[in-house]
């Protein structure tokens, strides 16, 4: 698919397909002679499209505040694009500046263009350059070119108008997608800097712990030195053996004490382990939205990451956000299959589902644990694998698919 180029409307109306031939120049006769048109002996119905479509935001500014309009400086880029447009149609220095801008900008692709070309070698040029991305320039040069029939500046007319309504939809569906990530982001971050806080206060615990531990090892060890000082070859005094059974039991008690802070011990290490392993899985989750927010502005409709190398089945999760898990799938090529657990969707299509699917996911806070034990155990008579999400956001979804793509399943 081409590069779209920056379109604009002023809010001017915009002719159809079917323009009327008075609309054209020389009533809709073909163009006579070999000068190229300026701008205002271009009919003022096309001014929109080529000020929007041949000219940045930045040369427009320049061009007017250079024509002594210096207040354009700190106008609004609608404001600036009604200006050009009126401007385009006026016979004044300031239209005469704002041809020559056009013509110096779109120089190389006026150059590209026979001055004598006729109609099916006009068409010829236009079709490549659409199909390669190429727009701004032809498009300027084949308006303003004096062979341009007018059936042919009406087409290519149309196809710029029409191109203009992709790229609104296409930035409608970026900024919804873009405000999805950031609002996953920022909860995300929330999260990772809470759990940051229990692991502290976890090692702060585990610390203390040691230093008691330390400690009763130190006063056992002193308690069976001095138990040992005492034992004499007379045991049979009395005195001497009330002494032992004493130090025996004290032995006995600080012994016990151990291991139950032993086993106090290794449960706090199991858990300061689990929080480490979670506070490192929203870390990852935190990387992939940084990166896929830092790419969204730069990355086009077909610039996209390589697929996992078969389609991913998602089962559970929220039905609110189907179409961003859909959209931020498709952006990275993966071919997507949804099933909402039961909710809505008949648990009898799960066995055919899996068997299309190369991996499965499910997360595990949103998901019946019937349709998760179904899951299980299909994907493990079927051979294939299956990855529990620790969330149903979009955050876990695009760390899952980040790692199958890389083989990390």
């Amino acid at each position: 698919m081409p590069t779209l180029p920056r379109l604009k409307s002023h809010g001017a109306p915009l002719p159809g397909i079917g323009l009327p031939h008075a609309a054209l120049p020389n009533g809709g006769e073909p163009r006579t002679g070999s000068q190229r048109l300026r701008t205002w002996e271009i009919p003022a119905t096309f001014h929109c499209s080529i000020i929007g479509t041949c000219l940045t935001t930045g040369e427009l500014r320049q061009v007017l505040v250079r024509a002594g309009q210096d207040d354009a400086r700190a106008a609004t880029d609608h404001a600036l694009h009604g200006r050009g447009v009126r401007l385009a149609g006026q016979r004044d220095q300031a239209a005469k500046l704002l041809n020559k801008t056009l013509d110096k900008r779109h120089e190389a692709s006026i150059k590209r263009i026979p001055r004598h070309a006729d109609e099916e070698e006009l068409r010829a040029i236009w079709r490549d350059c659409f199909d390669r991305g190429d727009i701004a320039g032809p498009y300027w040069a084949l308006m303003s070119h004096p062979g341009s029939p007018p059936a042919l500046v009406r087409d290519i007319f149309g196809e710029v108008h029409m191109l203009s309504h992709l790229v609104g939809s296409a930035s409608r569906l970026d900024i919804a997608r873009l405000t999805q990530l950031e609002k996953e982001l920022g909860q995300s971050r929330e999260k990772a800097a809470r759990q940051e806080l229990r692991l502290k206060a976890a090692a702060d615990e585990r610390t203390e712990q040691q230093q008691r531990i330390h400690q009763l090892e130190e006063r056992l060890i002193l308690a069976e030195a001095i138990a040992a000082s005492v034992i004499r070859p007379a045991a049979g005094s009395e005195h001497l053996f009330e002494r032992s059974q004493s130090e025996d039991t004290r032995t006995a008690a600080l012994s016990q004490r151990l291991a139950e802070l032993e086993e106090r011990h290794a449960a706090l290490q199991r858990a300061f382990d689990r929080m480490r392993d979670l506070n490192h899985a929203i870390l990852r989750e935190n990387e992939v939205l940084e990166t896929a927010i830092a790419i969204h502005p730069r990355k086009n409709v077909t610039d996209v990451a390589a697929g996992t190398g078969g389609p991913i089945l998602y089962v559970g999760g929220r039905r609110n956000l189907f179409d961003h898990l859909r959209a931020c799938a498709e952006s990275r090529n993966v071919d997507l299959l949804l099933h909402d657990g039961g909710l809505e969707d008949s648990t009898t299509l799960l066995p055919a589902l899996i068997g299309q699917a190369a991996t499965v996911l499910f997360p595990v806070d949103h998901i019946s644990h019937g349709a998760a034990g179904i899951v299980k155990r299909l994907c493990r008579e079927q051979g294939k694998p299956y990855l529990p999400l620790r969330s149903a956001g979009l955050a876990s979804f695009l760390a899952a698919i980040a790692g199958t793509a890389q083989g990390k399943l």
